[in-house]
């Protein structure tokens, strides 16, 4: 058998993988170098948009985690748009689509249940960790400087009323139906009076084209992932309104979502892709990665975004683009392993699903319960991290964080869902 020539690039990366291993080993004292069984497989195939949140699985890749647990060939493939993402899930890889990838949390129920999915033909899926917490933003393009817009966004009502009145049709923008952007950005007009059904056009935008389209006036505002809301205040387009942590703070956010077939397959390939996306998510934590974490992303070959449009937000650094709101360390800082960030609550897609209900999206008696307990594998998040040697206190001791409050005063109690909804003035239920 011929020995295979191992490259300079091959060399550097593995002692870049070694010395990132030593690193990371402070994170699981408990064992985090412990096998488990050896996978299935060698490979999976995973996707991504270039949104800094999918740095986990980027460095994963990059620093050696999905090798060292015995998935050597795994794949992190670029996807145009989350649409894209969802198509290629449907497909899965034997069919040339993906296994898995860097997700909206909601749009593991939404392809699940076949609300998104061509025909409504359910393509089961299961949420096995979360990526991030935090710091998506709702950006307002600059003819709307002079409002200097923030949490309350009931100045735009008036200022849509006139664009309406004039001929025009005022647009926000966001990334997906029922996800989380679309979420965000319709939780904040509503609770300034605005009807993101009635009193806007919603439009959908793949995250790195939103720029480019608030240059040629196509929207009023969006709501994205970083780095597309600090690179429209670079390029002098516009400004943040909100970094989402003000409209819930620790709020969850992105997910690795796996085809269920997949999972069910190759259960210990599953777990040996948890694990190495757990230490990535514990190295990408680390304030002392981030420059070279948003170098590595920033490249040609993930995002091809210069690095200074990613590094002073994951560094805590907030200039929203409008006269003295500068932030230095802010706690809206994206989080990929403190409190508790890599862990799926069950408690949060039940807030995902109401919302999802909000909006019409899924009909008020799914059984919310069933769903959850069926997608979300918290169960395999904590034997991943018993393998692992994960802390005792990085581990949660419940599936639900309990009751959550949000910015305008809105309780969300995960036993009861529907009082939820019944508190909310805008919606469209009954």
């Amino acid at each position: 058998m011929q020995t295979p020539k191992i490259t300079r690039r091959d060399a550097l990366r593995g002692a870049s993988a070694a010395l990132t291993l030593a690193a990371v080993k402070a994170a699981f004292p408990g064992g985090a170098f412990a096998q488990s069984a050896e996978p299935e497989t060698k490979t999976v195939k995973l996707g991504y948009i270039a949104l800094t949140d999918a740095a986990p699985l980027i460095i994963a890749k990059e620093k050696g985690f999905f090798a060292k647990h015995g998935l050597p060939d795994a794949e992190v493939l670029k996807q145009a748009s989350w649409g894209t993402t969802r198509d290629n899930l449907v497909l899965g890889s034997e069919a040339n689509g993906i296994d898995g990838a860097h997700i909206l949390t909601p749009m593991p129920y939404l392809i699940s249940t076949g609300k998104v999915t061509q025909g409504g033909v359910p393509t089961p899926m299961y949420i096995l960790a979360r990526l991030n917490l935090d710091a998506q933003g709702i950006s307002v393009a600059g003819e709307y400087n002079s409002l200097k817009l923030g949490l309350d966004a009931s100045p735009l009502k008036e200022a849509f009323a006139k664009k309406r009145a004039a001929g025009s049709d005022p647009k926000v923008a966001m990334t997906f139906p029922g996800g989380t952007h679309d979420l965000w950005i319709r939780y904040w007009l509503a609770a300034g009076g605005i009807d993101p059904d009635k009193d806007v056009s919603t439009i959908v935008v793949p995250p790195p084209q939103m720029v480019a389209n608030m240059k040629v006036g196509t929207m009023d505002a969006f709501c994205v992932g970083e780095p597309w809301n600090a690179q429209l205040i670079n390029q002098k387009l516009g400004y943040t309104a909100v970094n989402t942590y003000e409209l819930w703070n620790k709020h969850p956010e992105k997910a690795l979502g796996l085809r269920a077939a997949w999972v069910d397959k190759h259960p210990k390939a599953a777990k040996a892709l948890l694990m190495a996306v757990m230490e990535a998510q514990a190295w990408c934590d680390k304030l002392e990665n981030r420059e070279e974490m948003c170098k590595i992303v920033g490249t040609r070959a993930w995002f091809n975004v210069p690095v200074a449009d990613i590094l002073p937000r994951q560094k805590g650094e907030y200039d929203y683009g409008i006269e003295d709101k500068v932030v230095k360390n802010s706690p809206g800082i994206m989080k990929f392993w403190r409190d508790y960030a890599s862990f799926p609550f069950k408690s949060h897609d039940l807030w995902f699903i109401a919302e999802n209900m909000r909006w019409g999206k899924l009909e008020t008696n799914t059984d919310v319960r069933a769903l959850v307990d069926k997608v979300n594998r918290a169960d395999l998040w904590r034997e991943a991290a018993k393998t692992l040697g994960v802390v005792a206190s990085d581990i949660p001791e419940s599936d639900s964080r309990g009751r959550e409050t949000f910015f305008d005063g809105k309780v969300f109690d995960p036993d009861n869902p529907l009082a939820y909804l019944a508190s909310l003035p805008i919606k469209r239920i009954a």
